[in-house]
Formats: structure tokens, C-alpha cells, sequence
């Protein structure tokens, strides 16, 4: 896809507030450019919300070398490895210095489908379903190509390796309490696009 399908989203185009953040995601793209021009995309259809004081959040300790990216002003990227296993995108949202942040839970895959596919197939030894793809934080970070190297990215720059564009149309927005979290786990702070196949989690949390 020729990158004029995306209008990259400026700073001034994100909402200040995490749980605003988290629910304005819904029905953007992310966009990841390949080191060989090849362009891979989905449309955002699921999202976690980790505010300021969050206790259930990377950034609620302070800041470390490794949550460094949390602390940035919104629209930058950070990406962690959970539990060693699987890469994890988030935007940083709110004021340079806070720390909060928003997870990217789960896409529909828009460009670059085949190469996504292959990608995690191969990860897996075996054929992907396309529902699969990127249905889950995970799944979304590896299809896409993102690791360690895309962390601290400027999302609001256009043009760059990895960026948001602008929204595609979005359903209703259904919440439910986040996933996979011990602490804070009765905050409804996660949100998804009603009724969309590749949102992730047991059906009963994506009525």
C-alpha cells in the first residue's frame, strides 16, 4: 500500500488524557515501514489504558532504563518484553515526565497481510489463521516487525519507521477490566471495538 492511504497523526491530533488516549486509538493505523520500503499496517481495535498512578502499571515505581520511553510526552512508542516471551507496543501519553501509557491489545491487519502472516508463521512452525494474526499485544508486535529497536520512536513523525495514522472508521467502543493484571484489575480500562473478530481475550470480557 503507497503510504498516501495514511495521513500520519500529529502530537496536537492525540488527546492528553490516558483513558482518552485509549479509546481515540480505536480505528487508527499503525503504521510500520520495513527497512526495504515494505509497508505493514493494521487498524488499532483494542486497547489498555495505564494512567498516571496506575499501580498496575510499568511506569508506577519511577523511571528506569528500561520504562525510560513511558516518560516521554504522548505519541512515542515503548515496547517491552513480557515474561521474556513476546515483544509489546504502547503509545506514552500525557505530560513529558508522568509516565502512563497505552497498550495496543489487538489489530486488523490492513497492508502487508502476506508478510505479517509469513512472519508469524514462521515464529510458529506452522500456517497462521488470519484472525490470529494480530489478535492479541504479542501477536501484534511480532507480525508487524517490532521489537527493542522500535522503543523511544517518535509515533507522531510521519514518515518513520513506525507511526499512527489517522482513524478508519470505528464501531461502538465496548470497555471491560484489563487482562492478564493482578493489581488495579477492577478498572475498566481496557477498550475494544464491538463485535470485531480480531479483538482478543475470552468473548465473555468482549460482549
Amino acid at each position: 500500500m503507497d503510504s498516501q492511504h495514511f495521513q500520519p497523526l500529529a502530537r496536537a491530533d492525540l488527546p492528553e488524557e490516558t483513558l482518552d488516549l485509549a479509546r481515540f486509538l480505536i480505528g487508527c493505523t499503525l503504521v510500520r515501514v520495513l527497512a526495504d520500503g515494505a509497508r505493514l499496517a493494521c487498524r488499532i481495535v483494542e486497547t489498555e489504558a495505564y494512567p498516571p498512578g496506575d499501580a498496575a502499571g510499568h511506569a508506577y515505581t519511577g523511571q528506569t532504563a528500561r520504562n525510560r520511553s513511558l516518560f516521554r510526552e504522548r505519541g512515542f512508542s515503548y515496547v517491552y518484553l513480557a515474561y521474556g516471551l513476546a515483544w509489546c507496543a504502547n503509545v506514552s501519553s500525557g505530560l513529558a515526565g508522568v509516565g502512563s501509557g497505552v497498550l495496543l491489545r489487538a489489530g486488523e491487519p490492513l497492508g502487508g497481510v502476506a508478510d505479517m502472516a509469513r512472519r508469524r508463521g514462521a515464529a510458529l512452525g506452522r500456517p497462521v489463521r488470519p484472525l490470529d494474526i494480530t489478535r492479541g499485544p504479542g501477536r501484534l508486535a511480532q507480525a508487524m516487525a517490532i521489537g527493542r529497536e522500535q522503543d523511544g520512536l517518535d509515533l507522531c513523525a510521519g514518515g518513520g519507521e513506525l507511526y499512527l495514522a489517522g482513524p478508519r472508521g470505528a464501531g461502538e467502543i465496548g470497555e471491560s477490566v484489563r487482562i492478564g493484571i493482578t493489581k488495579e484489575a477492577h478498572r475498566a480500562w481496557r477498550f475494544y471495538e464491538r463485535g470485531n473478530p480480531h479483538v482478543s481475550g475470552r468473548r465473555a470480557l468482549s460482549p
